[in-house]
């Protein structure tokens, strides 16, 4: 069995982790691969007989296993990777929430042994990707886990977003901005504005403006399968357009075409995991002193 390792060499605290984790997968007698970032943080005990693979080129085919240690902006830097080689990916929280990221990594030794003996489910989450009318080299990953989102730059002013779906127009949103989440992002962005949250089964994308001026617009849920455009106009003749944690400045001349990917991302829940008892432990739902 061959197992990838991810995680961000910025995330020192992680490190001690991947090394634990490295060592259990090596007594398992599992061939490990871990991202060339990260190899070189490594001692040269815990790096023997160790593969690595890029971080910065799609993942090929050969992997069991894709293991992200870290957050959840760890697990969407993973997703660019990962792509459409049908991976199955996990994530063990070494951040903060850990919407995606589920498994505490106290729990190291128990995800391995539940993942080697297919103790496990698979949830399919689905992807957007992103395309323009003219060519944009930041564009080469063009896709996004959680959210598409278009906002202001630079200035206070608000921009107009004119929106279509399905190449009927729906509305101008003047606003700061407009998040085009999956049901996996409406726990994200879209849920700070207000957006609803949508279990990840759902087969639908929401539409959330980020402070509108008018204040009887509403976040909107649609089918997945609707393509979206979208025309910007601002002051600041720029805006930025957001792919989850990736950021680019673009001229506001520019339309942009949003939809659902031909690929989804293989994510791994363990048996005594689920969407909703993660909502109820991270938004603290039922904890409340009324309740005892």
């Amino acid at each position: 069995m061959k197992i990838a390792i991810f995680g961000q060499a910025y995330k020192t605290e992680s490190i001690g982790y991947i090394v634990q984790l490295i060592q259990i997968l090596k007594k398992k007698n599992c061939k490990i691969a871990v991202v060339d970032e990260m190899a070189s943080l490594l001692d040269s005990e815990t790096y023997a007989f160790i593969e690595t693979f890029s971080g910065k080129k799609p993942l090929d085919t050969k992997y069991d296993f894709f293991i992200s240690v870290g957050g959840d902006g760890t697990i969407l830097r993973a997703a660019g990777i990962i792509k459409d080689s049908n991976t199955p990916i996990i994530g063990i929280n070494t951040g903060r929430l850990g919407f995606l990221a589920t498994v505490q990594k106290e729990l190291l030794a128990e995800a391995v042994e539940a993942l080697l003996n297919h103790n496990y489910r698979i949830v399919k989450r689905s992807l957007l990707e992103v395309h323009t009318d003219k060519e944009i080299p930041e564009l080469s990953v063009n896709f996004a886990l959680n959210e598409v989102s278009v906002s202001r730059k630079n200035t206070m002013s608000m921009i107009m977003i004119e929106t279509y779906l399905d190449g009927e127009f729906l509305n101008t949103y003047w606003a700061d901005g407009l998040i085009i989440a999956t049901p996996t992002g409406s726990t994200g962005y879209s849920m700070s504005c207000n957006g609803p949250i949508v279990t990840p089964q759902v087969q639908a994308l929401t539409i959330t403006p980020i402070a509108p001026h008018n204040l009887s617009i509403r976040p909107l849920v649609i089918r997945d399968d609707t393509q979206i455009t979208l025309k910007i106009k601002s002051r600041e003749e720029m805006f930025l357009l957001s792919m989850d944690n990736r950021v680019v400045s673009l001229s506001d001349d520019t339309e942009i075409f949003i939809q659902k990917t031909g690929f989804q991302l293989q994510m791994i829940e363990l048996h005594n995991q689920s969407f909703l008892k993660t909502l109820r432990e991270k938004l603290l739902w039922g904890k409340d002193n009324r309740n005892y």
